[in-house]
């Protein structure tokens, strides 16, 4: 089955100021949002399987190719899952691609799209970042300790 897809929406967000600072260079945010019809709505079904191919909305169908993408990303992909109507806010949390204990990385990104998702609809949400937080202070492993081989340290 392959997915029908309703809507395709991008997200981007550009920081360039933070606690009445400048952030030099700016950080970038950004977000893909699929509207996507989901075939089993409003009935139980025993085997979602079909479903998960069809949208790529488990971690290993997804985080394979999000991975390659980034190069690397030994770091497990951060994800959440909600349920909720139109208007429904998604939290996209973020991370460092290599180590998932960098602090500096601990963020997120908010999307939401007015008339998404319909009662027969998934979201299906993806964020990056080319940075961590903007001026972070919070201390802990930095980047450049990032050995990016197992995703911790």
């Amino acid at each position: 089955m392959k997915a029908r897809i309703r809507k395709l929406t991008v997200f981007v967000e550009e920081t360039r100021r933070e606690m009445d600072r400048p952030v030099d260079p700016p950080t970038r945010k950004a977000a893909a949002v699929a509207v996507i019809r989901n075939p089993f709505a409003g009935r139980y079904v025993e085997d979602l399987s079909e479903l998960i191919e069809t949208a790529a909305i488990l971690h290993p169908a997804l985080g394979k190719p999000l991975r390659e993408a980034v190069d690397k990303g030994a770091a497990l992909v951060p994800s959440s899952k909600k349920r909720g109507g139109p208007g429904q806010v998604l939290d996209i949390p973020l991370g460092h691609k290599d180590a998932a204990y960098v602090r500096s990385h601990f963020d997120g990104m908010e999307v939401w799209l007015n008339d998404s998702p319909r009662a027969d609809e998934i979201m299906v949400a993806v964020a990056v970042t080319d940075s961590g937080r903007p001026l972070p202070r919070i201390g802990g492993l930095t980047v450049s300790e990032v050995q990016g081989k197992d995703g911790l340290r």
